[in-house]
C-alpha cells in the first residue's frame, strides 16, 4: 500500500529503486526486485548491497524489532548512508503493560521497539511518525458494515492521513539529510471512530445501528485520551470525505453489497 506510492514517487524523482519483497516480481522501469524476507534474513544482503539510502516501510503487530535488527545489521555492513523509517503517532505514548494492551494495540509497541533499533544502530537515520492511513480505516469500515449491529470503541478518535501524502513526505526525507525524529504527520481533521464509519455508510447508502463498546486496558485508556493524535501536526490536506468520494466512485471501490 504505502510501498507502491513511495516507489512511484522515487521514480518520479529520478531515483533508481530496489525493492525487497517476499514475492517474485518482474523488474520495472528503474525498479529492481529482490526476493527475500526480513523475518528470516533471506535476501537482505543482496537487497542492501551498494545502496545509499533505505526506506524501511515494513510493519506488523509483532516482530518489527527483530526485522529491524536484521536490516540494520546488513545496512551497517553495506555502508548505507541513510535509513528512513516510518512509525506511528503514539508509539511512545500508548503503553504496553498487559496482555490485553499487547493483543489490541501491539502495533504501537512493535513500532516503538523498531524505532529504538534504528536510533541505536549507529547509522544515520530519519524516523517519521504518521497517523493511521485512510486505506486501513476503509478496510475496517468495510468489515464493520457487514454486521447488522456495529460495535464501536467508545471514546476512540483518529486523525487519519492520506497514504500518498505520507509517501511524498517520506521521499522528501529520503532525498534530504538524515534528521533523526522529525515532526509527526497527521491528517487535517480528528474524527470519532463512529463518525468515520458513518461517513462510509453514507457514501455506500447504508444504515446500521451502533453499540458503544468500552475497551479495557491502559492502552485503550491512552487512546481515549488522544495518545494517537497530533492536532498540532494536521499537515495532511486530503480529508476522509475526499478520500471516500474518490475511492468509492472508482471501479475498484464501486462494489455494491446488501444494504
Amino acid at each position: 500500500m504505502l510501498g507502491r506510492h513511495v516507489v512511484r514517487r522515487l521514480r518520479e524523482a529520478g531515483c533508481d529503486v530496489r525493492v525487497l519483497s517476499r514475492r517474485k516480481h518482474s523488474p520495472g522501469d528503474g525498479v529492481e526486485f529482490v526476493t527475500g524476507d526480513l523475518a528470516s534474513g533471506e535476501g537482505i544482503e543482496a537487497a542492501v548491497a551498494g545502496v545509499g539510502t533505505i526506506v524501511h516501510l515494513a510493519g506488523s503487530a509483532k516482530g518489527d524489532e527483530a526485522k529491524a535488527r536484521s536490516l540494520v545489521r546488513a545496512a551497517s555492513r553495506a555502508g548505507v548512508r541513510h535509513l528512513v523509517y516510518i512509525s506511528v503517532i503514539g508509539a511512545d505514548r500508548v503503553p504496553m503493560v498487559s496482555g490485553i494492551d499487547r493483543a489490541m494495540f501491539g502495533y504501537f509497541g512493535s513500532k516503538l521497539a523498531a524505532e529504538r533499533v534504528v536510533s541505536d544502530s549507529g547509522l544515520l537515520w530519519t524516523t517519521l511518525r504518521a497517523s493511521q492511513f485512510y486505506d486501513l480505516l476503509l478496510m475496517v469500515a468495510e468489515q464493520m458494515a457487514k454486521l447488522p449491529l456495529i460495535p464501536v470503541p467508545a471514546g476512540f478518535r483518529f486523525q487519519p492521513v492520506d497514504t500518498d501524502e505520507v509517501a511524498a513526505r517520506l521521499v522528501e526525507l529520503a532525498l534530504g539529510e538524515p534528521a533523526g525524529l522529525v515532526p509527526d504527520m497527521a491528517g487535517p481533521r480528528v474524527y470519532a471512530m463512529a463518525d468515520l464509519v458513518r461517513g462510509y455508510l453514507r457514501a455506500r447508502h447504508k444504515r446500521r445501528l451502533f453499540v458503544p463498546l468500552r475497551l479495557p486496558g491502559q492502552a485503550a485508556r491512552a487512546v481515549r485520551a488522544g495518545a494517537n493524535l497530533s492536532p498540532e501536526r494536521n499537515v495532511g490536506h486530503r480529508t476522509w470525505e475526499d478520500f471516500l468520494a474518490e475511492r468509492l466512485s472508482s471501479p475498484r471501490g464501486s462494489r455494491s453489497g446488501p444494504a
